[in-house]
């Protein structure tokens, strides 16, 4: 049986787009075009259409639909997030959050730092967990906002959103948690977690590229960064992704009600690789937590080579690293060098992540490709 497609394990970095989102999405790229800010009927089914995705993305959430705002995606929805809670913060000049954000928390951050504000990072533990105690002795009465990712996108490790948010609100802050990785694969409710603000970036579940949306938690001060016209209550102006949003709900949807099955499946597949790639490689190590874990996320250590040359020699695998390369220098993931690990192991770092579609033919065929690359490396 030839294969001339290479096994994808990137679904982190992003998901092909559910049948069913697309299915749905064709008539609002064809017949239904109508503006939603528009009177007549065309502009009618477009909002219509609107409407009915932010209910399910609500009540994928599990908030109210007026609490939910379509972004570009999750980029945006994190700096309306941050820059939006400190334009409104007042007297407040401290943020919290931590050292292994996407940068699409990490760089909002750093501008709001540059502006003047007190920007506190919290490190991780071993296992890639933010430190509660480091939490407890800097969230106070200064605190506007704390930030903090619902899983991280390298190691998949769940971070302590529920607890960081009892101390933000007993300092009187506002809290907010990039869910990105987190939505699809494990459940996730804002009134759980206690959050006032949540991102969702579509092209992670499964739903087009271009399109997000953001929960704010009814009475959470929140000023626009991007001016214009009043769409999505005034914070966030310019005519909607009509069809975007479209498979955004389809995606959520579909999410919701196969949660369980997809992500028991995906977990199945993750192990069953973990358990086929250490039984073949001594010394292979995991990066961060087996348990508190997304089920579909296995981040590991290849000893004694780096994993760009792994990738490199296993074109039948397409995966990434966490790494950077820059003119040919290797730099290791500072998520993983956060955990303690040193620089030599932590540049033998690979993320395999898989999907709904993943088989366990898939899991073979990426093990046996892996090993292969690996053993060539350390060989004679």
């Amino acid at each position: 049986m030839t294969h001339d497609a290479p096994v994808y394990l990137d679904h982190n970095a992003t998901t092909p787009l559910l049948p069913e989102c697309l299915d749905a999405m064709l008539p609002y790229l064809r017949e239904h075009f109508g503006n939603p800010s528009s009177g007549h009927v065309y502009g009618t089914r477009a909002r219509a259409a609107v409407a009915h995705a932010r209910e399910q993305v609500a009540a994928f959430l599990g908030c109210e639909a007026d609490e939910v705002l379509f972004t570009s995606g999750g980029t945006e929805a994190n700096n309306l997030a941050i820059r939006g809670v400190a334009e409104a913060a007042g007297a407040r000049r401290q943020l919290v959050t931590t050292v292994i954000e996407h940068p699409a928390t990490a760089r909002p951050c750093g501008w709001l730092e540059m502006q003047g504000w007190r920007v506190t990072r919290l490190g991780v533990d071993t296992e890639g967990r933010a430190r509660l105690d480091e939490a407890r002795d800097v969230v106070n009465a200064d605190t506007a906002l704390v930030t903090v990712m619902h899983s991280n996108n390298e190691t998949g490790v769940y971070q302590p959103v529920a607890e960081l948010a009892r101390f933000a609100h007993a300092a009187g802050a506002v809290i907010h948690t990039d869910a990105a990785q987190s939505l699809g694969k494990t459940p996730v409710d804002v009134r759980d977690l206690g959050v006032d603000l949540l991102s969702v970036a579509g092209h992670k579940l499964y739903a087009p590229k271009g399109v997000g949306a953001l929960y704010v938690r009814r009475g959470t001060s929140l000023v626009p960064f991007t001016l214009g016209a009043s769409h999505e209550r005034g914070l966030r102006p310019g005519t909607e992704n009509v069809a975007s949003i479209v498979g955004l709900g389809v995606a959520c949807e579909v999410a919701g009600r196969e949660l369980e099955t997809v992500a028991s499946r995906m977990r199945a597949r993750r192990d069953l690789l973990w358990e086929r790639l250490a039984s073949a490689i001594p010394g292979l190590a995991l990066n961060g937590h087996r348990d508190l874990c997304l089920p579909n996320t296995l981040s590991v250590r290849f000893p004694d080579v780096s994993g760009d040359a792994v990738l490199a020699g296993a074109p039948d695998v397409a995966a990434s690293t966490g790494s950077a390369c820059h003119e040919g220098h290797e730099s290791a993931s500072a998520v993983i060098l956060a955990m303690g690990i040193k620089l030599d192991a932590a540049l033998g770092t690979v993320r395999l992540c898989v999907g709904r579609g993943t088989t366990v033919e898939d899991i073979e065929r990426a093990t046996v490709a892996l090993v292969r690359s690996w053993t060539r490396l350390t060989g004679p």
